[in-house]
Formats: structure tokens, C-alpha cells, sequence
């Protein structure tokens, strides 16, 4: 796994990179005990909690440093690493002391082991919250999430349901839930060199994007966050259906993947329709999608429906999704228009309660983006049907094109989904990675996981809770700057049509 270009930056630079963001990941562990999200009882996890804490000056002190350390140490080298196993190499260096850090960033881990616990004794997850359910570890849960059903899906509570069983206990179901989230991470390294190569972009510049980004250490394995497996079996899925298109078992066996990754958390099908796109081998048209898209489907059915029958809980999981905006943070940015909207008839007189319509109007508007993201990408590959070029560039154009796809559903998803936490960075970050060939076009998604690598302390709180109102008026007028600009790049693009019919 080398890559032969020439790196981007010199050795020195490298050099000073790598051994940066290793200290800073030192520093996010010494922060992690010092005021982590510790096991104990997540009541004082208030807005000034971390701060009353023994060591909360010192814990949050070296949170933010170690932070910066590693988001320099990314940035530096987004251009591209001296090589890919230089890069696997870094990230994985990174990512030793996080293994021994506590659970840091957030306390999801416990609501997984709660949930995972219940499903065990009998209980319905996906009915009743843990607390209700009576799991003896509810108390290190995060209170807004102790009465919520779980949002997850069947394969992922069972697999949260073996850790419990194995690890014998709170601290070894976590560090089963750490190694599971490990496995999914490497599977996902893994696919990452021949998804890049398929679409013709370097392998050391997508392998460290994807993999040292300070998001996947601290969230997806400092956290554990299960956004790891589901990564994992979705680049997995993907790299089957690059790889080996228009073959029925493989569409099949990707299916099952994707299947699976749907099973652990439903953002998974927005990648869908572009998985559908990408299994088809030969000429685009209708009736080959539909054909190779019927054996994907099959595969992605069964894997639903075998998980739902194993596990007993059939798709009761999707009554929880309803609950997973419950937390209203600005970093949402329908929620922050809507917070935005709240001020303002609060200085008339008025209480417009406006969270829930802008949610609502962000998710219409998703749809039709998905929808015209779709429509883009089969009629970019409908054109490749009768494009004079290079075998080479056309094998490269199709899995680019799907790539593409799937990477900005997800970018939309998260960007217009009502709830928004750092680790749902990584959805896209994963596969536009592997897209996206220019390494100007990266800035605009690597910024965003650079921004938000400072969003949350060690104990699990989050900074915004402590700049609601200003976060909430910066992110509308964010979202107003960035409708401007693309109000004007569509208009210059139908210009530029219009001069060239």
C-alpha cells in the first residue's frame, strides 16, 4: 500500500506532522482521565460541569491544545502524506493513545451498553428508554438520552448486546464496543486504496484525509462512536460494487454489506441509489439498472430482514429516529435558523417556535437535493455511454461519478439533517476522500471536520451549549452567505450554457 508520487511537502514537514499530532493525542488522553466521560454519574454534565471538576481547568487546557496539535498537524499535510503506508502508519501512531484513553467527546458509548443490556433481559430497546428499562448503568448515560428509545438498528444492538454478554460488565462492554469500532476503522482503511484507485484519485491524499483526520481518532475510537462500523461495511460495500459490477452474487454480497451498515445507523441509505448506480456493468440504461439494481436490493432486504427476525425487534427502530433531534444545538444549521427566527419574534412579542418548521422545510429541501444528486450522476454517466476517451479515464469517470455521489447525499444529510454532532463529519469525509481528485475541491469538506474538532470537551459537552445565541446567529448568516454564493454559481453556469447552445 505505497504510493510512488512525490509528496506534496517535505520531509521536515512530515516529520514535525507526525510527531505533532502524536502529542496532541497524548494530550487528549491526559485530558480524557483527567475530565472524561467517565462512568460516573453524568448529572453534573451541565454547561459548567467539566469546570467544577477536580482538574477541569487542566483537563479542558489540555483538550484544546492537544486539539489544535492535531487538526495543524492534519491541515498541513492535506495536500497529500510522503506516501500510504506513511500515512497508515501516522494514523495509526495517533490513534495508540486514544486505546487507552477513557470514553472522551461523549457518553453514547453507555447509551449503546444500556441499550445493548436491555435488548439481553428481554426488553425492547426501541420501545422504552434505559432508564425505564432498568439498566444498572443508566446513571452514566447522558440525561436527554436516558428516556429515549434507541435510534440505532437491529444489528448494531446486537452486536452492543455480545459486548454486555462478553465483556461481564460497564468497563468491558465499553472496551468490546472500543474494539468493535477498531475493526470497523480497519476495514474501512482497508477499502480505502482501491476505492481511490478506482476513481483515479492518490492514495496517500485520501488515506490521510480519511484516517488522521482528528475526528476518526477521538470520536470513532476515543468515543467509541458506532459511525465506525458503519463506515467500515460502507466503503466495504462500495469497494465490492467498483470492483466487481454487474455481477450477480458480488451485487448480492454488497448488498448484504450495505445491508448491514443500514442496520447499524439508517443514514446508510442515502448511499443507496449511488450504490445502485455503481452496480451497473456496461452501458447505462433503464433496464440495466433495473436488472443489477433488483440483486442489490435483494442483498440489502435480506440483510434487513435476517437482522430484524435474528434479534426479535423487527424495524421498531425506525419509531426511534424520531427522537434523535431532541437535542437542539446551533451546529444544526436548520436548527440554528430556526433558534434565529425564535429571537426575533422574542423582540416583537411573538414565540414562533420556528425549530420544528425549519427542520421540517431542511428536510424537504433534502429530498429534492438527494433527488437532483441522483439525476446528476445518472445522466453524467448516461453521457459516459457515448464518450470518445481513454478506456482508462472511462473506468475511472464511472466510479468517480457514483463516488461523488454518495459523498455529497452525505454531506446534504448531515448538513440539512436536524441534529449535527462532530463524528457525522466523518460520513462524508470517508468517501469524498476517495472521490475527489482536485485538491482545491477538498478544502471545502476538510475544512468543516478541521472547525469541528473543536466543537466538544473531553467530558462530553459540547461548546455550543456555552454560545447558543452568537453560534446560532453566525451559523444563519453562514447559511445565508453560502445560498448567496450558490445563487450565483447557478446562474453563471446557465449563462455559460446558454453562450454555449
Amino acid at each position: 500500500m505505497t504510493d510512488r508520487g512525490a509528496a506534496a511537502d517535505g520531509p521536515g514537514r512530515a516529520w514535525a506532522a507526525r510527531y505533532a499530532g502524536l502529542v496532541g493525542a497524548v494530550l487528549l488522553t491526559v485530558a480524557g482521565w483527567l475530565g472524561g466521560a467517565l462512568p460516573t454519574d453524568a448529572v453534573s454534565s451541565t454547561p459548567v460541569g467539566i469546570w467544577r471538576g477536580a482538574h477541569g481547568p487542566w483537563s479542558v487546557g489540555c483538550w484544546l491544545v492537544g486539539s489544535a496539535l492535531m487538526v495543524g498537524a492534519w491541515w498541513s499535510l492535506r495536500r497529500g502524506a510522503p506516501s500510504t503506508r506513511w500515512a497508515y502508519l501516522t494514523a495509526g501512531l495517533w490513534l495508540l493513545p486514544l486505546l487507552a484513553a477513557p470514553p472522551v467527546g461523549s457518553r453514547d458509548v453507555y447509551s449503546y451498553v444500556c441499550q445493548g443490556w436491555a435488548w439481553t433481559e428481554g426488553i425492547d430497546p426501541y420501545r422504552v428508554g434505559v432508564a425505564a428499562a432498568g439498566c444498572p448503568w443508566a446513571h452514566a448515560v447522558a440525561p436527554i438520552w436516558r428516556d429515549t428509545p434507541a435510534p440505532y438498528g437491529p444489528f448494531f444492538v446486537l452486536l452492543a448486546g455480545l459486548a454486555v454478554v462478553l465483556g461481564g460488565g460497564l468497563v468491558g462492554a465499553v472496551a468490546l464496543l472500543r474494539a468493535l469500532a477498531v475493526a470497523g476503522l480497519l476495514l474501512a482503511a482497508l477499502c480505502l486504496p482501491g476505492l481511490a484507485r478506482a476513481a483515479g484519485v492518490p492514495t496517500r491524499r485520501a488515506a490521510w484525509l480519511a484516517l488522521a483526520c482528528p475526528l476518526v481518532g477521538v470520536h470513532l475510537v476515543g468515543g467509541p462512536h458506532n459511525d465506525a462500523l458503519l463506515l467500515g461495511l460502507l466503503l466495504f460495500g462500495l469497494l465490492v460494487l467498483v470492483r466487481l459490477p454487474g455481477r450477480p452474487r458480488a451485487l448480492l454480497v454488497a448488498g448484504v454489506l450495505l445491508g448491514l451498515a443500514v442496520a447499524v445507523k439508517a443514514v446508510a441509505v442515502v448511499v443507496l441509489p449511488f450504490a445502485a448506480l455503481a452496480a451497473v456493468s456496461g452501458r447505462y440504461t433503464v433496464r440495466a439498472l433495473l436488472r443489477d439494481a433488483a440483486w442489490l436490493a435483494g442483498g440489502v432486504v435480506a440483510a434487513l430482514l435476517v437482522t430484524s427476525l435474528v434479534t426479535g425487534l423487527g424495524f421498531g427502530w425506525v419509531r426511534g429516529l424520531a427522537r434523535s433531534g431532541d437535542s437542539e444545538q446551533w451546529t444544526s444549521p436548520p436548527t440554528a435558523v430556526g433558534f434565529v427566527v425564535d429571537y426575533a419574534g422574542a423582540l416583537v412579542g411573538r414565540e414562533p417556535d420556528a425549530v420544528p418548521v425549519a427542520r421540517m422545510v431542511a428536510l424537504v429541501l433534502l429530498a429534492a437535493l438527494l433527488m437532483a444528486l441522483w439525476w446528476w450522476a445518472w445522466t453524467s454517466l448516461r453521457r459516459l455511454n457515448d464518450a470518445r476517451q481513454r478506456v482508462a479515464r472511462l473506468a475511472a469517470a464511472r466510479p468517480r461519478v457514483t463516488l461523488t455521489g454518495a459523498g455529497l447525499a452525505l454531506a446534504a444529510t448531515v448538513l440539512l439533517g436536524p441534529a449535527f454532532h462532530p463524528w457525522y463529519a466523518t460520513w462524508p469525509l470517508a468517501v469524498l476522500a476517495v472521490a475527489t481528485v482536485s485538491v482545491r475541491r477538498t478544502v471545502w469538506f476538510v475544512l468543516p471536520c478541521a472547525v469541528a474538532s473543536f466543537l466538544t470537551l473531553p467530558d462530553g459537552s459540547g461548546l455550543a451549549r456555552y454560545t447558543k445565541a452568537p453560534g446560532a446567529i453566525a451559523m444563519t448568516a453562514l447559511v445565508l452567505v453560502l445560498v448567496v454564493l450558490g445563487a450565483r454559481a447557478a446562474l453563471a453556469w446557465r449563462a455559460r450554457q446558454a453562450r454555449r447552445a
